[in-house]
């Protein structure tokens, strides 16, 4: 079992399906074992997720604003309450096609996560939400650094997460990245 869930290249965030306020998620290693949770909390104006291995916090996303429709997260290490970056969903690009930016300390760009196929983006919004979404997460370059891609499954939400190998993208964004889409995006659905 992995202690480190920022060593893996590997892994799926299911929803919980018994909440009744806010969202709750578990992070599976490629062996099936939960190696950290996150907490959406409810009744919140401004968005507050936090990620866990056990009792210990390991990072926080926060909204920037209450209403915001580029809404912007940050991200913050929970054991020194640095900034690890900012995860911001592009306003009107998202509307026909889900698009998120992560952006470093300084708020300089480093990656884009975005849908798929703008056809099949269309499909979900339009015709169908069991079309399952596939999400790339590409550096400013256009390298390659995550897949993440969700499971047809009509009643719980399953992303599974694939970090290329060598991505120097810190792993903290990118399990911060793959938390918002499943609690955001996922709620869509």
């Amino acid at each position: 079992m992995v202690t480190d869930p920022f060593q893996l290249d590997h892994f799926t965030i299911r929803r919980k399906v018994f909440k009744l306020f806010g969202a709750s998620f578990q992070i599976y290693d490629p062996a099936g074992w939960v190696i950290a949770t996150s907490k959406q909390k409810a009744f919140k104006l401004k968005e507050d997720i936090r990620l866990y291995t056990g009792e210990e916090e390991l990072i926080t996303i926060h909204a920037r604003q209450i209403i915001d429709f580029r809404a912007a997260y940050d991200i913050l290490d929970a054991s020194t309450g640095t900034l690890v970056g900012v995860a911001r969903r592009k306003g009107f690009t998202s509307l026909l096609r889900d698009s998120w930016e992560l952006l470093d300390e300084d708020g300089q760009l480093l990656a884009k996560v975005q849908e798929d196929s703008q056809f099949k983006a269309l499909l979900r919004r339009f015709l169908s939400n069991l079309i399952p979404q596939t999400f790339h997460l590409k550096g400013d370059d256009g390298v390659l650094h995550a897949t993440l891609r969700q499971r047809f499954n009509p009643f719980v939400y399953k992303l599974d997460v694939t970090i290329e190998q060598g991505s120097p993208l810190d792993r903290r964004l990118v399990f911060a990245a793959a938390i918002l889409l499943a609690a955001i995006e996922g709620r869509q659905g």
